[in-house]
Parts: C-alpha cells; sequence; structure tokens
C-alpha cells in the first residue's frame, strides 16, 4: 500500500507544480496559450513596460508597418509614464494586465493576488480610458486563485507559445533568427517592451529586433493578429 501512496502523492506533487510554473497548465484554470488558427497567423506580446525608451521606439515600429500588438503593463511604470499607455491605447494596440507590483503569484494568498491584479487594472484604466481584457502572471507563475480572480476582473489569463529570452539581451539579430526558427501557426510570441525589476531596464536589442522579426514573418506568409477576447 505504500508504494501507490507514494505514486499517488507524486502525482498530485508533479500536478501542482505544472499547474504553478508552466505558463500554459490549465490544471488552476483556462489559459489562452496560442491562437485558436492553423493558419500562419501569430500574435506579437509585450511584457514589463511601459519603458520611456523601448516602448516608443517599438509602437513607432509597429506603426511603421501598420501591424498591432498586445502590451501587459504592469500598473506602478503605467502610473510613472501614462501618456505611453494612452499612445499605445490611441494606436489601436490591446492593453493587457501584468499585475501592479511584478511580484510572482504562485505562493501568494488570495488577497494579495486581488490587489496585485486590482491595482494594475485601475492604473492601467486610467491611462489608458478603458478596462484591460487580458491578464498575464509574472513569469506565468499562478495558483488556485490566479486565473479566477482575473476572471471576476472580466480578464482572460494569457500565457505565451513562444519565448525567445530576448529579456537576457543576446543581441537584436539572434532575438529575430530566435523568433522566426520557433514560430508557428498559432503562435502567441512572447517579448519584453520593459524590465520587470528596473523600471528603465534597457530593451533596445528588442526595439532593434522588431523591424526583422515583422519582415521576416511576412515573407514566411504570415499575418499578425492580436487576442481573441474569448
Amino acid at each position: 500500500m505504500i508504494l501507490p501512496a507514494l505514486i499517488a502523492g507524486a502525482s498530485v506533487v508533479g500536478g501542482l507544480a505544472h499547474g504553478a510554473f508552466h505558463r500554459n497548465s490549465a490544471i488552476f484554470g483556462p489559459v489562452l496559450g496560442r491562437l485558436p488558427t492553423r493558419e500562419r497567423v501569430a500574435a506579437l506580446t509585450f511584457d514589463d513596460g511601459p519603458n520611456p525608451l523601448a516602448t516608443p521606439r517599438i509602437l513607432d515600429v509597429l506603426a511603421e508597418y501598420g501591424a498591432h500588438a498586445t502590451f501587459f503593463f504592469l500598473g506602478a511604470r503605467a502610473e510613472k509614464w501614462p501618456a505611453i499607455v494612452q499612445r499605445a491605447a490611441d494606436e489601436g494596440h490591446q492593453i493587457g494586465n501584468h499585475g501592479y507590483f511584478h511580484r510572482k503569484l504562485h505562493f501568494r494568498s488570495p488577497s494579495y493576488i486581488r490587489q496585485d491584479i486590482s491595482l494594475g487594472t485601475a492604473a492601467i484604466t486610467s491611462c489608458a480610458g478603458q478596462p484591460p481584457a487580458f491578464f498575464r502572471a509574472p513569469h506565468g507563475f499562478r495558483n488556485p486563485w490566479v486565473s479566477s480572480i482575473a476572471a471576476s476582473l472580466q480578464q482572460r489569463t494569457v500565457g505565451w507559445s513562444l519565448g525567445v529570452w530576448d529579456s537576457d539581451k543576446p543581441g537584436s539579430e539572434v532575438i529575430t533568427a530566435r523568433t522566426l526558427e520557433g514560430v508557428k501557426p498559432g503562435s502567441i510570441i512572447l517579448l519584453h517592451d520593459g524590465d520587470g525589476y528596473d523600471d528603465r531596464g534597457d530593451r533596445h536589442q528588442t526595439a532593434e529586433a522588431l523591424s526583422g522579426i515583422i519582415e521576416g514573418l511576412g515573407a514566411r506568409g504570415y499575418t499578425l493578429s492580436t487576442l481573441p477576447i474569448a
């Protein structure tokens, strides 16, 4: 009887770990991890902004190509640079919520999670003139309360299909190559226009890579889409 109990316990622990640490795990609630299509369509998403240097450059490139993206802004950063958030909304980009503090949520209490998501919602709504329709947890880490609290605030939880580790600053050419090599139909691509732990963190490599990403996707027959609301 000991072995079956150990196996069952290990299965429970493994399931909880998968739910906490895998950005697309449905164990703790539904998550949008890819676009619902088999066509060559992909979505660009950006986390951790706004950033006073990188985000405007990224918005300039998107405007040049007539492309739209989803920005998961941090509430604390939105309060510092509200005009950038307003610009992104005015130019037709989707505005998502990345919480207020950029703290990992997998070991946080329901009251803390609600406060973090609610403060982020309030700050972003004030700047953008519209409430965010999406929520992405910092690092994708969640627990049983995260998605349900986001849903109670009318925000769909979003993961990602393709992360290219642009936050490690490997060089703009590497960021472009990783994106084009990894993209698949329906990919939700994770990029960063800010640094979650430094409000003026350097993200110029991501901004420099964006033209090559957009042109390379187009050359491969991809079109860009924003995220579905439901």
